[in-house]
């Protein structure tokens, strides 16, 4: 069991990781006029990098090896970086083109999908209220398309693509830091050649609009990897109960910032949309922590229940027997 400093330890680095998540939006604007295919190839390239010095000082490469021993693993690794290569690209292009609070309603729904997914593709069973839940969010969905006058394809999009992504890195189960080694390696070449092609064209920025602007450009590979350490130190040292609701930070961060910073309209029926994910986020949240309360519980009540039988087993210490008499 983690102490409590662990823990308080842990938080903080939760707080952390899902607050520059819902922070990033005031990051991405100021890279402009670079557009988003050139700032989500940056992102590439210099995640990598800044990965790759972060393997050099913890000295784990050891997973490299037994990695590329696993074709069916790669297969796997090469469509976490796909579908991550359109959730950046199209979150980066949502938040410079004005439309950040779409982009915080995908985060909110992907939960839902996810669990959608969960019964569809991996067959588990839900319970009542999160059955509920998932019914809710469709609705929202529903009422959202209406009064968009067409369905929220930048919320989807996102929800759904980060929903894979994260079903297809739990089928991968490798640590954190290696896993974004390896998609970026998967994306480094294509993203590299890009931005090579943008140089020779004359229309890259990087390198025309200063050396602070092309600092800028580097640092997308520390936006990237920081809040994903925070990540991993956070998920070892609090219950996964703690990190399932800490990651509504980002998401209500973003859409703050949507609403008071960027200044976006927020009709009635976007509002009641908003309203009807949130509810279906409360019974999600409500059931779970209903359910992990029960299943503390239970495990007492069988701790206990246990305890004497087991102390019944402990065998008894023997009396001293008499030592026999000396004989003549």
């Amino acid at each position: 069991m983690k102490s409590d400093a662990e823990q308080r330890a842990g938080l903080l680095y939760g707080i952390g990781a899902y607050g520059m998540w819902g922070l990033v939006p005031l990051f991405w604007p100021l890279l402009k006029p670079a557009g988003a295919l050139e700032i989500l190839a940056h992102r590439m390239v210099w995640s990598l990098a800044v990965v790759g010095i972060a393997l050099v000082v913890l000295k784990r490469w050891g997973w490299i090896r037994e990695l590329i021993r696993q074709p069916r693993k790669l297969a796997l690794i090469s469509v976490a970086a796909s579908v991550i290569t359109v959730n950046w690209g199209l979150y980066i292009w949502a938040v410079n083109s004005g439309h950040v609070v779409e982009a915080s309603l995908g985060y909110f729904i992907n939960p839902l999908v996810t669990i959608a997914m969960g019964v569809l593709l991996l067959k588990e069973r839900l319970r009542p209220a999160q059955w509920a839940a998932v019914g809710t969010g469709f609705v929202a969905v529903l009422v959202l398309a209406i009064g968009y006058g067409q369905p929220p394809w930048i919320s989807l999009t996102l929800a759904f693509s980060f929903a894979t992504y994260g079903l297809v890195k739990k089928k991968v189960n490798i640590g954190g830091l290696e896993s974004l080694a390896a998609e970026t390696a998967i994306q480094f070449l294509p993203a590299l050649g890009f931005l090579l092609w943008l140089g020779a064209e004359g229309s890259a920025s990087f390198g025309s609009h200063g050396a602070g602007h092309a600092a800028l450009l580097a640092a997308t590979g520390v936006v990237t990897a920081a809040p994903l350490v925070c990540f991993g130190a956070a998920a070892i040292r609090v219950p996964l109960s703690t990190l399932g609701l800490l990651q509504y930070l980002a998401p209500v961060f973003q859409f703050l910032l949507g609403i008071l910073y960027f200044h976006e309209a927020m009709p009635a029926e976007r509002w009641a949309g908003f309203a009807l994910v949130w509810l279906a986020l409360s019974c999600l949240t409500w059931d779970a922590l209903r359910t992990a309360r029960r299943t503390r519980a239970d495990a007492l009540r069988l701790a206990a229940v246990a305890a004497p039988s087991r102390a019944s087993q402990v065998p008894r210490p023997q009396s001293p027997q008499p030592e026999a008499e000396p004989t003549a």
